[in-house]
């Protein structure tokens, strides 16, 4: 059976289609928008980066634990996990009240506990040419993983003026800015537009970020509610208009046929094109490296057009040679050109 289910795992990578517009666009012309499907992913066995819900989970419970919060406030919050839609804000009430160790208890040591690379990688490998990233996660995953790999990964926070500044005008290569924040930082912590109120009121910031949402495709990755995301919103879509208009991607699992296409249709009214890695999210890592190394192959316009003028011109040349021999004539011996070695020489 086992046998039986890599055959069929096989053929379903051989046939997966992408979509045409989104594999052939350049690594530069993307910004990757990483979300907990990500991390959960590459961390399977650390529950708190499994979904929002998971993470608060396990803020309450290492707050009980460490005896900071009180006991009332800790059953309040479970019945607010389990009854509250709106998440974001129940995590906003939660880290307001706790202690900032609840966090580095809950996320700590996170690089011993990777255990798929495969999607940090694919992703590592858009970066090196030029792909940008941000996420709505406080864990620090893919900067540890790069590090790993040699890369001068920076993790960036948005009250940073300056590096915000420089990441969204392509300076900090290996710069992943965390909209909410990072764990290793729990007082700067965001959870709603107010605490970023500097950032939104800022016209040179918010300028050049929506100019990123306006000039390149965002490919939304392991995310599941981030347009309802308030941050999200305030940064990239309350002034961007015409978004219809726009060329991004979600990649989703596509467990409920109804909801999926629901959601395909909703999505393109904010310009978002939704496409489904599969009906399992075990299938989720090796789509991302399939889908990484297509846009990967991708080669500059530049590099293209040399390399079809010389094809041709070559080919032109040989096609006029045969022809002369063909007619008994000579061809004319073609110019040496100079080795740059032997160019300027004495």
């Amino acid at each position: 059976m086992d046998s039986e289910e890599k055959t069929t795992n096989k053929s379903e990578q051989k046939s997966r289609k992408f979509l045409k517009s989104l594999i052939r666009k350049q690594p530069q012309e993307l910004l990757l928008v990483i979300g907990t499907g990500v991390s959960a992913a590459v961390a399977p066995g650390i529950q708190a980066l499994c979904s929002w819900r998971s993470c608060i989970e396990a803020v309450i419970e290492a707050a009980e634990q460490l005896e900071v919060l009180h006991p009332g406030d800790v059953a309040e919050f479970r019945r607010k996990v389990m009854k509250d839609r709106d998440l974001l804000v129940v995590a906003h009430d939660l880290i307001r009240k706790m202690s900032p160790d609840c966090l580095m208890e809950v996320f700590d040591s996170l690089e011993q506990h990777i255990q798929n690379p495969l999607v940090l990688q694919s992703i590592l490998g858009l970066m090196d040419r030029g792909t940008m990233v941000l996420t709505t996660n406080y864990d620090n995953l893919l900067e540890l993983f790069g590090q790993q790999q040699n890369r001068p990964m920076e993790s960036l926070d948005l009250k940073d003026k300056t590096k915000v500044l420089q990441w969204a005008r392509g300076h900090i290569k290996y710069g992943v800015l965390h909209i909410h924040g990072l764990y290793t930082d729990p007082c700067g912590m965001v959870l709603d537009p107010s605490g970023y109120k500097d950032v939104t009121q800022d016209a040179e910031v918010m300028e050049v970020l929506q100019n990123l949402y306006r000039t390149k495709s965002f490919l939304f990755m392991g995310c599941g509610e981030t347009l309802r995301d308030q941050i999200f919103q305030a940064l990239f879509l309350y002034s961007v208009p015409n978004k219809v208009d726009l060329e991004h991607y979600m990649v989703v699992l596509k467990d409920n046929e109804d909801h999926f296409y629901k959601h395909q249709a909703d999505m393109l009214l904010h310009g978002i094109k939704v496409v489904s890695y599969g009906d399992r999210f075990d299938l989720f890592p090796g789509y991302v490296q399939d889908l990484s190394a297509q846009i990967c192959k991708q080669r500059s316009p530049d590099t293209e057009r040399v390399d079809s003028t010389t094809f041709l011109g070559n080919a032109c040349q040989d096609c006029a040679k045969r022809k002369m021999e063909e007619n008994g004539m000579e061809a004319p011996k073609k110019l040496r050109q100079p080795d740059t070695d032997d160019a300027g020489g004495s």
